[in-house]
């Protein structure tokens, strides 16, 4: 019996190999046979008529800009294009930082570094945040779905950091949960009850972003469902309008006394304004200075959306490396740094690109699209390969309800509090205990003009020797 099933096994495997070896020998005759055909006809066909026009075309206008100029051409609308600018701006990448190694030594790994920040410290109640990493407005119902904000929100309070409200509904829930809250007063009818606003721990007027700059919106029903409709007091068919301005024919004076009146009704928490950096950066500063804010926070050209007009996201604005040292000059030089806060976002996705936006003089970074794909993870399964992963997060996402809270939760915590580590080992790296230490001087660059407008040596050049820290060295070795 036992020879009979194993010449069985033996002339079913038999069959099988053969079968396949067939299979194969006929394939490779079909795909001989195919590639064969196919080649002739893309090698001799003319070539306004050749398949492979396509490659020079998209080429020359780029594939993006087919995508896009099809679906003008297909909607007769203006688009909004998500996640912001997607041309290449100049960025941080020349810049690197000043390791020591000799004229002074690394900082032990047990020994603990300081990456605190005040934000509005000369405010009657300045808000400390325990890493210099702040989660950016991305609006609850303009754009992400409950849970997603929920989960950011967790994340926020167990790093020490906050979280924006962004310009849409604030969910009672997530001002329950989030430690410290900032609350983007913007140019809509909701989220101003007097009630929310002495439950928040700082207020950003948005007068522009990076992807956006001044412009507002209308959203319709359709693209603006459930819950959040009613949080913002919504009708049922209403439109949910974000205005271009504040005020009807507004004015600067009008900004100053809507400050003031903010600052009184939450007995001095900081309150600051929001903006995309533009080329008049420096009078806009004047103007915003004049406001009496506590904190300016500067959105570069790559500053991210939910949804923007590719020419107000690539065709306007200055880079963030242009904008943050920009402000950083203006403040200083106006004597301000230490009391207006400083804070920079747009374009900035690694601890590196923080650490350096930080070194160039601001107080701290915000961050969004970021923490998105942080928040997400590998919720982005949920929604690929067919759909872009964002729907695994918008309110309007067609697998928002597949989206796990919790393990939200955790992918945030645990990419904020990598970044945060990065920082620290950035900073032991060069021998500072605090981020109140460091400074451009502790910068190069590889790129001689980048080197020559930041003020920063350019890294072909040799360093003159004799800093203070080499002379003290010197002096007495043994305090090293």
């Amino acid at each position: 019996m036992m020879n009979i099933l194993l010449y069985l096994s033996f002339a079913i495997i038999s069959i099988i190999f053969i079968s396949i070896l067939f299979f194969l020998s006929r394939w490779r005759l079909i795909a001989q046979k195919v590639v064969k055909q196919t080649g002739e006809i893309l090698l001799t066909d003319r070539y306004s008529e050749n398949i492979l026009e396509i490659i020079p075309g998209f080429r020359h206008m780029g594939i993006q800009n087919v995508l896009e100029n099809s679906l003008r051409a297909h909607s007769g609308e203006i688009l909004h294009r998500p996640l912001g600018s997607s041309k290449k701006w100049p960025h941080l990448e020349p810049i690197t930082f000043i390791p020591v190694q000799t004229a002074s030594f690394p900082i032990q790994s047990d020994k603990d570094v300081d990456i605190k920040v005040i934000i509005g410290p000369k405010a009657k109640k300045p808000m400390e945040i325990h890493i210099p990493i702040m989660i950016s407005g991305m609006a609850y119902g303009v754009s992400l779905s409950e849970q997603v904000r929920l989960s950011l929100a967790e994340a926020a309070k167990n790093t020490g950091t906050s979280i924006n409200s962004g310009e849409g509904a604030v969910l009672p829930e997530e001002l329950a949960t989030a430690g410290k809250y900032v609350l983007q007063f913007s140019k809509a009818e909701w989220s101003k009850e007097e009630e929310l606003l002495t439950q928040v721990d700082m207020i950003e007027l948005k007068l522009g972003q990076g992807a956006l700059l001044g412009t507002g919106a209308k959203i319709p029903p359709g693209d603006l469902i459930g819950r959040p409709r009613e949080i913002m007091g919504l009708k049922e068919n209403e439109d949910a309008v974000i205005f271009d301005n504040f005020f009807a024919d507004q004015t600067l004076e009008d900004l100053k006394q809507l400050i003031s009146r903010l600052r009184e009704l939450t007995d001095g928490i900081p309150i600051g304004v929001k903006m995309g950096a533009g080329g008049r950066l420096e009078e806009d500063l004047d103007h915003v200075v004049a406001l009496g804010v506590d904190f300016i926070t500067i959105d570069g050209g790559q500053g991210g959306s939910y949804a923007a007009p590719p020419i107000l996201a690539d065709d306007m604005g200055i880079p963030t490396l242009h904008a943050v040292v920009r402000a950083a000059n203006y403040l200083e030089k106006r004597k301000l740094k230490g009391q207006i806060s400083l804070i920079v976002s747009g374009g900035l996705f690694v601890p590196g690109q923080f650490f350096k936006i930080l070194a160039l003089g601001a107080d701290a970074v915000c961050i969004a699209s970021a923490m998105l794909f942080a928040v997400t993870h590998t919720q982005t399964l949920n929604a690929l390969p067919f759909e872009p992963p964002t729907q695994a997060v918008w309110n309007q996402g067609k697998f928002r309800d597949e989206y796990n809270r919790e393990e939200g939760v955790t992918s945030a915590e645990k990419f904020l509090t990598s970044c945060a580590e990065e920082i620290k080992i950035g900073l032991r790296a060069m021998g500072k205990r605090s981020l109140k230490e460091m400074s451009k001087d502790d910068l190069v660059s590889y790129d001689e003009l980048v080197s020559k407008k930041l003020g920063i040596p350019f890294s072909f050049n040799a360093r003159e020797v004799g800093n203070q820290a080499g002379k003290d060295f010197k002096k007495n070795p043994s305090n090293f």
